[in-house]
């Protein structure tokens, strides 16, 4: 039987540790790394090679994007100050899933997912609707699923600790990055 191909856009190796083994029994899956929010390069490239050790675990095809900062910042130009999972937050996660659907869309992807609902950290309202809105506009169906049921993102952090994947301080940005140190 073939299955339908899923993009799943991740945006780190511990968010990568769960998620694509609920979704490979019924996709054929492909990991797809397009996050030019992680400051620093250093933390990017971090964050890239622990998803990428996540799809090679699973026997997927990873795609990386290079990072695109500059493009990043005309997303969220005018919102540095914003709060943690606010205006900035979902332009920011509209900028990175619309570069999914985009890339779906052009490689015949049947469907497209995301990781970024797994963390508690993120509003999964948010997270769904941007995915809605972008399936609506691009005609690909996306999987809004709330990642973190049945105990979802404390089963992504207890493979990436046993599986020794890079586990981040902060979601990324350089604006979380500045929170996360003050706090």
């Amino acid at each position: 039987m073939i299955k339908p191909r899923l993009l799943l856009h991740v945006c780190c190796g511990v968010c990568s540790a769960y998620i694509p083994e609920l979704l490979a029994p019924d996709f054929d899956v492909t990991m797809y790394y397009d996050n030019p929010n992680i400051y620093p390069a250093e933390e990017f490239r971090k964050r890239a090679d622990a998803a990428k050790e996540m799809a090679k675990r699973y026997g997927m095809a990873f795609v990386e994007v290079p990072q695109n900062v500059e493009s990043w910042n005309l997303a969220v130009v005018g919102h540095a100050t914003d709060r943690e999972n606010g205006e900035r937050c979902r332009l920011c996660m509209v900028h990175r899933l619309d570069s999914a659907f985009a890339y779906a869309k052009e490689h015949q992807f049947d469907a497209v997912a995301c990781t970024l609902g797994v963390s508690r950290r993120k509003h999964i309202d948010m997270v769904n609707a941007i995915g809605k809105q972008l399936s609506d506009a691009y005609g690909i169906p996306f999987l809004d699923r709330d990642w973190r049921k049945n105990g979802g993102e404390d089963e992504s952090q207890r493979r990436a600790r046993e599986y020794g994947i890079y586990r981040q301080e902060y979601c990324g940005c350089i604006y979380s990055m500045k929170k996360s140190v003050s706090r």
